[in-house]
């Protein structure tokens, strides 16, 4: 029996063939994917809509798409769309912004809504691509959370530094003072003057009481160490320029991270080492504010069978022989608001690590810090 030949009039429509095409890409797709006409009624509602909404395609198309806004978004819903029919003035449809949904449970989430407008068969349609961004909004809590714990303990350690500065300076001052009013004392009380003596003696007393809290301060100081573990340094090194907000791109600071294959783990403080990266990358970016040429490097090596080497260097203008000599001293800077404690701070860090932080000449022009931290025992349990 011949073969039935297919004319035009027995082939299928082109348009039913575009619709089983389209309802089949809307089925796969991985992301929410809505359709309404422009009384905001659902026409295509996905599977991926279901899981993100917990409801069924079925009670959702026919109905208002404000069912799946929370407030403020459903009451303003109609008028907004209403308005724009009227007026051709968008708010969303053609940029898309962060919004709410609302589950069948009542639960709010968030989304990423981007919004498109069409005409099929002569009707008007909008479709909307929906992303849930819960894990993104929590990443960026998280973030928050560690910035605001990093933020402490970076005051913490710059009172401790300050403090230990501090006693180191008023130390020699103090003793002074209280060999000064000892001798005071002798002289009264060799001319009998007992209310000189009891003023010198109070004096003395005080000089004494100052000391020994700066000794207790600088002992509370030098015996903090890091709470160090296992860590992977490509990542400590990428949360650091993250929760630092350095803007590279921003600022128009060409950036470039080269790692070296196999980097095994290091034993650090993470959130301390993070502490140092934040700060010499903070310093390479503003050293390159007034420079046309602004590249910043930083580059992860093994340099030893025990040792880890990170170097962070920009395009700046470099830094003056004579500072650079006292450069890691507290209270010197090149900044001309800075107190001069950022990089005494590092240098203690990476020393109480069993590192090196070290500054050499950039041979691309600008300056080059280095620092070093020890490579984690392959049966380190983070002890």
């Amino acid at each position: 029996m011949p073969a039935k030949r297919i004319t035009p009039a027995t082939a299928p429509p082109l348009r039913e063939e575009g619709d089983s095409l389209f309802e089949s890409l809307i089925g796969m797709a991985v992301d929410g994917i809505m359709m309404i006409d422009e009384k905001g009624v659902v026409r295509v509602y996905n599977r991926a809509c279901e899981t993100l909404f917990g409801y069924e395609a079925a009670e959702v198309i026919g109905h208002n798409v404000k069912m799946l806004m929370p407030e403020p978004y459903r009451t303003e819903h109609d008028g907004y769309l209403e308005h724009y029919v009227r007026t051709s003035e968008k708010h969303i449809i053609g940029i898309g912004r962060e919004v709410s949904g609302r589950r069948k449970d009542g639960s709010t989430f968030p989304i990423r809504l981007a919004v498109g407008e069409g005409v099929v068969r002569g009707e008007r349609i909008f479709l909307g691509i929906i992303v849930d961004i819960s894990a993104r909004r929590e990443q960026e809590r998280r973030i928050q959370e560690l910035q605001a714990e990093m933020l402490h303990v970076s005051r913490l350690t710059d009172m401790g530094q300050v403090a230990a500065g501090l006693a180191h300076e008023l130390n020699q001052p103090l003793t002074a003072i209280l060999n000064y009013s000892n001798a005071s004392i002798e002289i009264a009380e060799e001319k009998g003057d007992a209310e000189l003596v009891s003023i010198f003696g109070k004096v003395a007393e005080q000089a004494a009481r100052a000391g020994n809290i700066i000794r207790r301060l600088r002992g509370f100081v030098e015996k903090r160490g890091p709470n160090m573990v296992a860590e992977d340094i490509a990542r400590t090194v990428d949360e650091a320029m993250r929760l630092g907000q350095i803007n590279v791109a921003e600022r128009g600071v060409k950036l470039r991270v080269t790692l070296a294959p196999g980097l095994p783990l290091v034993r650090i403080d993470r959130v301390q080492i993070q502490q140092v990266l934040i700060n010499l990358i903070k310093n390479a970016i503003e050293a390159m504010e007034g420079v046309s040429r602004r590249e910043l490097t930083v580059t992860i090596a093994q340099t030893a069978p025990d040792k880890v080497q990170v170097a962070v260097a920009d395009t700046g203008p470099g830094i003056a022989s004579d500072i650079a000599e006292k450069l890691f001293q507290p209270f010197v800077t090149t900044k001309a608001h800075g107190m001069g404690m950022g990089l005494s701070i590092c240098r203690g860090i990476v020393e109480a690590h069993g590192g090196r932080l070290w500054l050499e000449e950039n041979s691309g022009g600008g300056a080059l810090f280095r620092f070093t931290v020890g490579v984690a025992p392959e049966t380190d349990d983070g002890a």
